[in-house]
């Protein structure tokens, strides 16, 4: 076995976009998975500012699309943990909307339980559920008692 040289600027440019064809990644992200294949982590950054500067990688993208397809099953809380733990920037977390954060909690509830709760205990249950999903406190109760009066 062969020891492996280091990829060229262009190798490693060609790993970052395959990266990228696959799915959107953080620029954090992306510099973990070249970090094993550069001889600097000055020919990564080089890397990266050239994807950015072409638009080819955008941590906004990134979590815009990580926020959409998260929304589906958890609150704002949970998203903006997750994308931080990304490397995301904590100005473009505050960016990403939470609007219809109760649509999505009513849904989830909707999906789960198909029935309104009938006893206190099953009440608290569902919001335990909501609450480990990352939804608020104030989210929660609206949901609950939304999905009562129906």
């Amino acid at each position: 076995m062969k020891a492996e040289s280091p990829d060229t600027p262009a190798e490693l440019k060609a790993r970052a976009l395959r990266h990228l064809v696959r799915r959107e990644h953080s620029r954090a992200e992306l510099a973990r998975k070249l970090a094993p294949h550069a001889e600097s982590p000055e020919a990564i950054e080089a890397v990266l500012d050239l994807l950015l500067s072409k638009k080819q990688q955008s941590d906004e993208r990134f979590a815009e699309e990580r926020a959409r397809s998260l929304s589906r099953k958890y609150g704002a809380a949970k998203i903006r943990q997750d994308l931080k733990s990304k490397g995301i920037a904590a100005e473009v977390v505050d960016r990403i909307s939470t609007e219809g954060e109760l649509e999505r909690a009513r849904a989830i509830l909707q999906r789960k339980y198909r029935e309104p709760a009938a006893t206190r205990e099953e009440r608290a249950k569902r919001a335990r559920f909501l609450q480990g999903r990352g939804f608020s406190y104030d989210v929660i109760r609206s949901a609950l008692s939304t999905s009562e009066a129906e």
